[in-house]
């Protein structure tokens, strides 16, 4: 005889499995249709029943709408530019753009309401018909075969209730909670918020995301067919894809226009025409391009640092920001004119106004087409060579040198300082191609960017209070306080670089570089003031007659060639009172030497780098006056010097 639970001597253990399934399934199906009556009891019955049953004392269901507390929906946030053009959004999970119901396209709620509830204008918050339907069909099937939810429900299931797993006191909550929103909200206003915040695929939420993803267009300007693909995609975003599944797409897209046809929105010729229609698909990159993405890229970075991730996450912010797209398209033309092979180096260019820190123009190129994982103007750090000497030469004006004071510069020097010592022994510095500058005043020194001698004012003033000089005027980099720091063999950037000459620009005040338009900051005394005037004079003699000379643009300018060893990178940084710039080349994936390029047998700063700088200055600084650099030399020639190719040739380019 077999036992109670059926297992005799002759049963199998699969047969035993294969019962218990069946038990399983009998329950379930017991409980599905015990919770399908039950909501079509309630369904039938009054609203006010309804509310009763859940506001019981003896019921597990929630039913305040007034204390039930939606999360926030969020919407992008979008990046302008200082003149108000757009530059793009601020990358979340979620695109979504909130419009008024007028404002979209009339097909979209009238296609939205024939398929999922077309009975949306005439019933309340319950569609008690569709409710008794669907639960006739599960019961027969066995299992949930039709929906019965109103857009009212599916309303607040997505605000309120958020994607939680289906039960009887779950369906009961949102019936009750569908109630209360219907009695405070007019039918437009839940049609207008349901369509502005279902899900359609592809990270877009509400119809004008879906818009600009699928149809690069406004929701407004959607036609009966496109308005059709977006109205059927809440109901399973993901299998139809339009981007991955296009049969799909298709087929739930006519069924939104059978639906349409049955509700006698469209005659029947309009039907077979559309569902004729291929679906024109046209994606959209409104919420992922970026325009001007080094500068945008960095803007969104900054925004980031400043109100945290959260409120970014939430999105809904206008953010401005200081580009001037005048000054980013001179930069970006600049540097194209002189940089086009695939074999050339890349460039970065950062250009700030002087009197607030605001970044102007940040851009980059990179001829081989590689993608770079940084930004080259803000996150490379690469050695910035002789331009690194502005950093000495105002400590050793602080120490009370003065320009006129007389040093010896010859081809090479041992510097025998304890501090000094390397590896190898005694620090060996040398010229550029051992070349001896002779005797010379430290204004000419810095004009011509002598090695040697500025490896024997390094040591007067001492490296640490270089990097400290650094360091206030604007470089927020790691600097070692060696005595090489002098002839810039750490890494900074192009950023960096730009913000500690613009700190020069403004009489010696250091603004902190920003990408976001807002209230002018004060910035902080860096460089004494008695001490710009002399700098200025001393800077503006590379241009005049140093190794800058390529960088002459006929008014009044500073500033500072650099070239790292072996001419791996490349620099010129320079400035008048309206806008600082700097200027780097270099191959971004290694040290590589830059040779042969534009007619220069090697690229040092006073050769591409300056002539870049001043195409790009020389367009910026057009109609605006020709202000003086307090101190500075005023014999500082106003005839624009049009640097031109030079023939290659053996040996040493001009010094840097």
């Amino acid at each position: 005889m077999p036992d109670p639970a059926g297992q005799g001597p002759g049963s199998s253990r699969s047969e035993l499995r294969r019962r218990r399934a069946r038990r399983r399934r009998s329950r379930a199906h017991r409980g599905l249709a015990l919770a399908v009556l039950l909501v079509a009891f309630v369904a039938v019955s009054s609203a006010g029943a309804l509310v009763l049953v859940a506001r019981s004392p003896d019921s597990v269901v929630e039913c305040n709408l007034q204390a039930t507390h939606p999360p926030a929906l969020g919407s992008s946030s979008f990046v302008y530019a200082d003149d108000g053009t757009r530059l793009g959004t601020v990358p979340t999970g979620r695109n979504r753009e909130p419009i008024a119901l007028s404002s979209m396209s009339h097909w979209l709620p009238t296609a939205t309401v024939a398929i999922e509830d077309r009975r949306f204008w005439s019933h309340g918050a319950l569609d008690y018909a569709a409710i008794a339907r669907a639960a006739v069909a599960d019961l027969k099937a066995g299992r949930v075969v039709q929906g019965a939810s109103t857009i009212t429900e599916q309303l607040v299931r997505d605000r309120y209730l958020g994607d939680r797993r289906m039960t009887l006191s779950r369906k009961l909550q949102e019936a009750c909670l569908a109630v209360q929103l219907a009695q405070r909200s007019t039918k437009r206003q839940i049609l207008g918020a349901y369509l502005n915040q279902v899900f359609y695929g592809n990270h877009a939420y509400g119809v004008q995301a879906a818009a600009w993803t699928y149809f690069s267009r406004p929701a407004s300007q959607l036609s009966l067919t496109q308005a059709a693909l977006v109205s059927g995609l809440p109901q399973s975003p993901t299998l139809d894809d339009p981007f991955r599944h296009p049969h799909a797409a298709r087929t739930r897209r006519n069924e939104v226009l059978a639906a349409l046809l049955r509700a006698r929105a469209i005659s029947p010729p309009t039907y077979r025409a559309a569902v004729a229609r291929p679906l024109g698909l046209h994606p959209g990159q409104r919420y992922q391009q970026l325009r001007y993405p080094t500068f945008t890229g960095d803007a969104v970075r900054q925004l980031l640092q400043r109100d945290g991730a959260a409120t970014a996450e939430r999105g809904g912010l206008t953010v401005t920001t200081t580009v001037d797209p005048r000054l980013e398209h001179l930069a970006q033309t600049a540097i194209a004119g002189w940089l086009n092979a695939p074999s050339d180096p890349s460039a970065a260019l950062v250009a700030i106004d002087p009197r607030s820190g605001a970044i102007r123009a940040m851009t980059e190129l990179n001829p081989s087409g590689r993608t770079l994982r940084f930004n080259l103007a803000t996150q490379s750090r690469r050695q910035a060579g002789s331009a690194f000497k502005v950093f000495t030469l105002t400590a050793a004006l602080e120490d009370g040198i003065p320009l006129s004071s007389v040093w010896n510069g010859p081809p090479s020097l041992t510097i025998p300082n304890r501090e000094c010592l390397n590896g190898n022994g005694p620090w060996v510095v040398h010229n550029y191609a051992d070349e001896s500058s002779g005797t010379m005043t430290l204004r000419d020194a810095i004009a011509h960017s002598v090695n040697t001698i500025f490896a024997q004012v390094v040591t007067r003033v001492g490296p640490r209070r270089v990097v400290t000089v650094a360091h206030q005027m604007g470089v927020s980099s790691p600097l070692k306080p060696v005595c090489s720091i002098t002839l810039g063999p750490e890494g900074v950037s192009p950023l960096e670089m730009t913000d500690a000459f613009a700190t020069l620009a403004d009489g010696g005040v250091q603004h902190p570089p920003t990408a976001l338009a807002g209230p002018l900051v004060s910035g902080r005394r860096a460089v004494p003031a008695a001490l710009v005037p002399k700098l200025n004079d001393a800077l503006s003699g590379v241009i005049r007659s140093g190794t800058g000379t390529a960088a002459n643009i006929g008014r009044p300018a500073a500033g500072k060639t650099g070239t790292a060893e072996n001419f791996e990178d490349a620099w010129f940084c320079g400035y008048v009172p309206q806008l600082a710039a700097c200027v780097w080349l270099g191959y971004p994936q290694a040290e590589i030497p830059m040779q042969n390029l534009d007619g220069f047998a090697q690229v040092v700063g006073g050769s591409v780098p300056a002539r870049i700088w001043h195409d790009f200055m020389a367009g910026a600084l057009q109609g605006q006056p020709a202000l003086p650099l307090p101190g500075a030399n005023a014999t500082a020639p106003l005839t624009p010097a049009i640097p031109q190719p030079l023939p290659l040739q053996p040996g040493p380019a001009p010094p840097a």
